[in-house]
């Protein structure tokens, strides 16, 4: 088996999206090392399909030494891609192909990965269901905190009330507030990340006032990021982003821990169904409060 640096191309970031799709879904449908059903040109799937491999290739050039793939016989079988800012750590990617688990593979890509976080006192992931990957981040010394996800068409009937705490578009122009608030909420700035999201992300909504301030990314009916200095600004952007949610589109808000419980009250009142779905493992400090974490870069 032969584990090496992910590189910054095509290939390489198809290779990790190849072994996403082939490890989250239906194991049983699962053909190591078919090939994938190409998508419409302007399919939902297809704008996925680019977004992740901008998202690969965007962790690839800001911490190459902390994205890895394993490969057996030429086969890749496995990945892990992980970043720092400002001293956090951060998790943000982790699959071995169900042929493959069982084997170790799992352990020697964490075990390179975490190299690139040597020195970090803090670590943050947002993990799968899994019960292999939550053994594995409690035992690399992380505290596991279940999270809920919030789902559903949203009831507009329980947003009639916008709040009295203005908010409007943001961009790139804001990013030392973007940044500020992530160091008063995580510890850390997402840096370089903003500019991805951004780019990538349909909206940014920012709340400024001399009492706080906070932000939100939204993507389609998903909450991808949301940050704040207190509650009130935190849901005051929430239900905004809400708001804006296409009609007939499924809104997503997911990595909810019991401290967001403010975020699972404005679901609610919205009409969106409450499950139990993962973890946010943290190692070093608490979970992120006013927070919504991305998946991506928490």
């Amino acid at each position: 088996m032969l584990i090496r640096q992910l590189q910054d191309t095509a290939a390489d970031a198809e290779t990790v999206r190849a072994i996403s799709r082939n490890t989250f879904r239906d194991p049983a449908a699962v053909t190591p090392g078919a090939p994938e059903t190409p998508e419409p040109p302007e399919s939902p799937d297809a704008a996925a399909r680019i977004q992740q491999l901008a998202w690969i290739r965007h962790l690839v050039r800001t911490d190459p030494e902390g994205c890895w793939i394993a490969e057996q016989n030429g086969s890749a079988i496995g990945a892990a891609l992980s970043i720092r800012r400002e001293g956090v750590w951060i998790l943000a990617f982790f699959a071995v192909l169900p042929s493959a688990q069982g084997k170790g593979v799992g352990r020697l890509l964490l075990e390179r990965a975490a190299e690139h976080g040597r020195g970090c006192l803090r670590g943050l992931i947002c993990a799968s269901p899994s019960p292999a990957a939550a053994r594995r981040y409690r035992q690399a010394g992380f505290t596991l905190h279940p999270t809920m996800r919030l789902t559903g068409k949203v009831d507009r009937a329980g947003l009639l009330d916008p709040g009295d705490i203005p908010v409007h578009p943001g961009s790139a122009v804001h990013t030392h507030l973007l940044d500020s608030v992530d160091r008063r909420t995580r510890g850390s700035a997402h840096g370089p990340d903003h500019a991805f999201m951004l780019a990538h992300y349909d909206e940014l909504l920012i709340a400024d006032t001399l009492a706080g301030s906070g932000y939100c990314y939204r993507d389609g009916g998903t909450v991808k990021l949301l940050a704040a200095t207190s509650k009130r600004i935190a849901t005051r952007l929430l239900r905004e982003a809400l708001a804006r949610v296409p009609d007939g589109e499924e809104a997503v808000v997911g990595f909810l821990t019991a401290e967001q419980e403010w975020a699972v009250d404005v679901g609610l009142e919205v009409g969106l169904s409450l499950e139990t779905r993962g973890y946010l493992a943290v190692r070093g400090m608490r979970p992120p409060t006013p927070y919504i974490p991305s998946g991506g870069f928490l």
